[in-house]
């Protein structure tokens, strides 16, 4: 794992966002007269660009769409945010990275805004060089973009940089921009879905993670 760069997703593989992003979810729904009781139908939302994932679940066009994300908005800043958990182990890790001299940058479909008072709020936000996310107008929200955008940014040598994350779209946007890419299993999508974007490395736990960057 001699990688130097090391790119973080957010959602999924450094936080348990579950209950605020389903909620928030169900309430913008709600708003648009939909009831959707069941929140574990809505986990699919954890990841993917929440625009488009609202277009292909609901039908929704795209200005109905933006209605939809914008009513989960006014619910995620204020209360939705901080529905969320930090995985057990992703501190040490982090830490044991830093002492490694390696630099880390997050690199999240979420926006900007959110996602760095999330990681201001748990406070991981000091172990991360710079925070990439998307934008409001949803700039960026594709990780092929948003990666090409931090790679041209940073000045980063795609050889010498790993994407990590648990959701195909993670792989996909390394994989576009020339990375290599971890897959790992404790987040939201499954193995089958990250085995079929062949990664370099597949961990099914944050602990296998840290051993393999542990052993250098």
């Amino acid at each position: 794992m001699h990688y130097q760069n090391i790119l973080f997703d957010l959602d999924g593989t450094l936080t348990d966002p579950r209950e605020g992003i389903t909620r928030s979810i169900q309430y913008a729904l709600a708003q648009l007269g939909i009831d959707e009781p069941d929140l574990r139908q809505l986990e699919h939302f954890i990841g993917p660009p929440l625009l488009q994932c609202f277009m292909s679940s609901y039908d929704f066009d795209e200005a109905r769409a933006w209605e939809a994300v914008n009513h989960y908005r006014a619910r995620f800043k204020d209360v939705g945010l901080y529905e969320n958990r930090v995985f057990e182990g992703v501190g040490e890790l982090l830490e044991l990275l830093g002492g490694q001299g390696r630099t880390l940058y997050i690199a999240t479909s979420k926006p900007t805004v959110f996602a760095a008072e999330i990681a201001r709020h748990f406070d991981f936000a000091r172990h991360f060089k710079v925070i990439y996310g998307s934008e409001l107008d949803g700039t960026r929200t594709n990780k092929v973009e948003l990666i090409e955008h931090l790679l041209a940014c940073e000045g980063l040598d795609p050889t010498r940089t790993l994407m990590i994350g648990d959701r195909k779209h993670d792989l996909i946007g390394a994989h576009r921009n020339g990375l290599r890419a971890a897959g790992v299993g404790y987040g939201f999508g499954s193995r089958e879905e990250l085995m079929a974007e062949n990664p370099a490395h597949y961990f099914a736990s944050l602990g296998e993670l840290r051993e393999a960057f542990a052993a250098g």
